[in-house]
């Protein structure tokens, strides 16, 4: 057969993806990621620290790479298509096993290069960096191509990998946002262009919301909603709190320039914010460091919130970490004595619960203890950066795959996916429903 698709993470849960595409006698491994609630549990520890593979596998809170077997030895590259954990995270832990580089975009290599730094990781794989909207040759036989998408992080990809026998599209994540906060609009002209060529063998597809039957909001979106509750809600003596993904750069510069609408001076609190503003600010994308403050280290956040409470809170507009009530972040700590809360503070959780009993059962503690200090709480400020499955039906459309491989879910959300590909006239036999280790096999276009 010429190529072969194999599900070694990602596609019996949500997160650890991983995916490997054999073509002829050479494996691209497509995103190597983290569980991340399975990686807390493990490690206590919400950062990269540096432990045994082994342990991560036993622990599934990363991609078992003995599934590979012999496909091991024949890795030409390893592709993230974006810096969230749950598709690079495993990297540094895992890419030591492959004699391989690793290829991504300046802000996930920035990222990648900061998360193994700082974790002392051995690492010896090279990166290379890759722009969006440009191609590589991987060997003689296989190129990659970087088309430019939304998500929920800056320059995230769909990765098309060419072959002799047609093209293998993965996109995973993606979203179809074409009023972007921050980067570019997804390169609708280069998708369609790759549909019309009529040669995509297969797709392989993010399939988290596929059972929404809805276009997923822009960012732009969530930015208005920010503003309503930043700017629309009396907070005049009042603390202000926001807490969100890290890696959300987009949505973090929507908080530091309603923060200085509001008149406040925004303060970064914690390392995870430290590092991914770095890495934004490392390949141009933003500059924070130049109109809000970073604290990073831990031993500072404590000093320095005493210090705003003395000068005057609604002096601040404070973004931290904390958005799924996390007992190692910044919010947890400061509900829990770090931080004077007065009645009628406002704390803004410009995010969604992640809908895991883990993360709901601390979402709810931290809510509860805020409630019992009289804080003000405004949830779910926000909007996915996944598609739903309008959006799927429009990436259908514009890339007319043979095969399609829904993905990053659990199989009732993967078999919604599966319901829009009927619905699109697909026959069952060109719709594959994979668990991890499973092997797609087939011949081309």
């Amino acid at each position: 057969m010429a190529i072969e698709i194999m599900a070694v993470g990602g596609y019996s849960e949500v997160g650890r993806n991983m995916t490997a595409i054999k073509v002829d006698d050479e494996v691209i491994i497509c995103d190597m990621g983290v569980h991340l609630e399975n990686y807390i549990s493990l490690t206590e520890d919400e950062d990269l620290v540096n432990i045994h593979p082994d342990e991560l596998i036993a622990h599934n809170a990363c991609p078992n790479i003995e599934l590979l077997g012999e496909w091991k030895e024949k890795v030409k590259a390893i592709i993230p298509t974006h810096a969230h954990l749950d598709h690079i995270g495993a990297i540094p832990f895992l890419a030591r096993s492959f004699e391989c580089p690793i290829i991504c975009t300046p802000f996930t290599a920035a990222l990648l290069n900061s998360l193994i730094t700082d974790a002392k990781i051995p690492f010896k794989n090279k990166i290379k960096v890759l722009n969006v909207n440009s191609s590589i040759k991987i060997s003689n036989s296989l190129t990659m191509e970087f088309v430019s998408i939304t998500h929920s992080t800056p320059q995230t990809v769909v990765a098309v990998l060419h072959t002799p026998y047609g093209k293998i599209v993965y996109a995973n994540d993606f979203k179809l946002d074409n009023y972007p906060v921050l980067g570019t609009k997804p390169n609708l002209a280069r998708l369609e262009e790759i549909g019309n060529e009529g040669d995509v063998v297969c797709l392989v597809m993010d399939s988290l919301y596929a059972h929404e039957a809805r276009k997923m909001p822009s960012e732009s979106v969530a930015r208005a909603m920010l503003k309503d509750v930043l700017l629309g809600t009396y907070c005049e003596g009042k603390a202000v709190i926001c807490t969100t993904f890290s890696s959300h750069i987009a949505r973090l510069k929507s908080m530091v320039d309603y923060g200085k609408r509001m008149g406040r001076k925004v303060i970064f609190l914690g390392r995870s914010l430290h590092k991914y503003i770095a890495a934004a600010e490392s390949v141009g994308l933003v500059k924070f460091s130049e109109q809000a403050e970073i604290v990073k280290y831990s031993s500072k956040v404590k000093s320095r919130l005493n210090k705003m409470m003395r000068e005057g809170i609604d002096k601040y507009l404070i973004i931290c970490t904390g958005h799924q009530g996390e007992p190692q972040a910044g919010l947890y700590k400061m509900a829990h004595g770090m931080f004077d809360f007065k009645r009628g503070d406002h704390v803004v959780f410009s995010s969604s619960v992640i809908p895991s009993p883990t993360n709901q059962r601390n979402r709810h503690v931290i809510e509860e203890k805020l409630t019992s200090l009289g804080v003000r709480i405004f949830k779910d400020i926000h909007v996915s950066g996944h598609a739903a499955r309008e959006d799927h039906r429009d990436m259908i459309e514009m890339l007319k795959p043979k095969h399609i491989v829904p993905s990053h879910s659990e199989p009732d959300r993967m078999a919604a996916l599966a319901d829009l590909a009927y619905d699109l006239g697909y026959h069952e036999r060109f719709i594959h429903l994979l668990k991890n280790g499973s092997i797609l096999k087939f011949n081309g276009a």
